[in-house]
């Protein structure tokens, strides 16, 4: 397979677990085309055309030919330059590596993923947040988040992969929605009554069983495992954590319990106030979770790639019918 074939199938199975649903995404994209064909033609060549048809921009090809044939790919959660000059230093050694695999954003991915944070405006309104409220919430996370980014070196990874001549590409928020889908429909499946039933759940996947022997198995930060659940809101998608506001809300919503990847000081503070449950499943262990789904997938439509293992990746397969 091409790396165009890889990124074009991370795309579609994204779209397909998206939390908001197709429909808000097709109309996000139909937002934009608008928002670009309204532009001067002048203004048109600094337009990011990819969002167009990509509504994530924090996924993208960094670096190489998209019509490069791929058999091996090396994935990592965290890929870096001392992870590109690693890979490097495998293919010197005689192995095959043919595109470079990362989950979080480098380059132009991550220059721009403050954009993605938008989306969280109506996953929250699904939850139950009036969207007049989500958006300008978010809007103002989307903005701190932008701030921050805006002054980092943000091209050293892809210049790095573009002199070592790797192709170089990265895949989050469709991974992160794989992830969301499959913990919310099967917690849901299991209507738990109790903290420890969704404990249970979580610790029958391969990904928090390894990340267990580890030593980050997943932990309830607020509430104990014979706390009841009330409703349970999964929350891992979105480019970053969401506003600390909005917790207030989601309570208010009648939401019991957030299952997560990782919270901060300020947030989890401001779910013990709002009497928020507050269980996390584990940062890179979410991570492996939603990118083996999305290869599991992506095995299943375009054929057996061989993934190397690198950076906190570790591979697990499912059945395909397990995912579905």
């Amino acid at each position: 397979m091409k790396i165009k074939d890889i990124y074009n199938f991370f795309i579609e199975a994204g779209i397909e677990a998206d939390p908001r649903g197709k429909t808000l995404v097709d109309s996000d994209l139909k937002k934009r085309k608008r928002r670009f064909e309204a532009l001067k033609e002048t203004e048109k060549n600094n337009f990011d055309k990819e969002s167009l048809t990509n509504p994530y921009y924090d996924s993208r090809i960094i670096y190489g030919d998209e019509e490069i044939e791929v058999k091996t790919a090396i994935v990592g959660i965290d890929v870096e330059t001392p992870e590109v000059l690693l890979a490097s230093k495998l293919k010197e050694m005689g192995k095959s590596i043919d595109l470079i695999i990362a989950h979080h954003p480098e380059g132009f991915a991550y220059s721009s993923f403050a954009n993605v944070i938008y989306m969280q405006s109506d996953i929250l309104n699904k939850a139950g947040v009036p969207i007049n409220i989500s958006e300008k919430l978010v809007s103002e996370r989307a903005g701190e988040v932008s701030r921050s980014v805006y002054p980092q070196n943000n091209e050293r990874v892809s210049e790095a992969a573009k002199l070592l001549n790797i192709p170089f590409m990265n895949v989050h928020t469709p991974a992160d929605n794989c992830a969301v889908s499959f913990l919310q429909k099967g917690i849901d499946a299991v209507r738990p009554a109790y903290l420890w039933e969704i404990l249970e759940f979580l610790n029958k996947q391969p990904e928090y069983i390894y990340a267990s022997k580890a030593g980050q198995p997943p932990i309830i930060l607020n509430g104990n495992k014979d706390s009841r659940c009330g409703k349970v809101f999964v929350d891992m998608t979105g480019g970053t954590e969401g506003p600390i506001q909005s917790l207030e809300h989601l309570s208010q919503a009648g939401i019991g319990t957030i299952v997560g990847m990782h919270m901060s000081e300020k947030a989890l503070k401001e779910a013990e106030r709002c009497k928020i449950n507050v269980l996390l499943a584990g940062h890179i262990s979410s991570d492996n979770l939603g990118l083996n789904i999305l290869f599991d997938k992506m095995e299943s439509k375009l054929g057996v790639l061989e993934l190397l293992e690198f950076s906190g990746f570790k591979r697990f397969k499912r059945p395909i019918q397990d995912i579905q």
